[in-house]
């Protein structure tokens, strides 16, 4: 594995306490197969995820808390994610994950910004401390 690959870090949103449950305990995110075509140009398999809270998570929402190493990314139906739910179609990028991190400074959000992703750099997530930081430059 090479340094640059070793490094780069997607910020991925965290909108659903479910979801933060699933990380924490269960040790994976799911990202749309959709979401990436459209956002990431198809390309999936960053080392590292970070985990942007929304306002659903009261005080520690609009900020970035925790981040995990990422173990197995693979494609997925809904149902193989949630057997209960056997209607959709939808695939999804199952990403295993490691034991979910606290960053010693959570990452705020200052101004209100519709995040979708952020592609960064480990280095950029660690030193940060508003979300605007971890933009690469123009």
């Amino acid at each position: 594995m090479n340094d640059q690959r070793s490094s780069e870090c997607l910020v991925v949103i965290m909108n659903n306490e479910r979801d933060m449950e699933i990380a924490r305990e269960q040790h994976w995110y799911r990202i749309p197969v959709e979401s990436v075509e459209k956002y990431l140009k198809k390309r999936c398999n960053p080392e590292w995820l970070a985990f942007y809270q929304t306002k659903v998570f009261g005080d520690e929402g609009y900020a970035i808390r925790y981040y995990a190493k990422v173990k197995k990314v693979e494609i997925v139906d809904r149902v193989h994610l949630f057997p209960e739910d056997s209607i959709s179609k939808k695939r999804y990028y199952k990403i295993e994950i490691s034991a979910l991190e606290r960053l010693s400074q959570p990452i705020i959000s200052q101004h209100f910004r519709r995040i979708v992703f952020i592609q960064t750099t480990l280095e950029k997530l660690k030193n940060a401390t508003e979300v605007k930081e971890l933009y690469s430059p123009p």
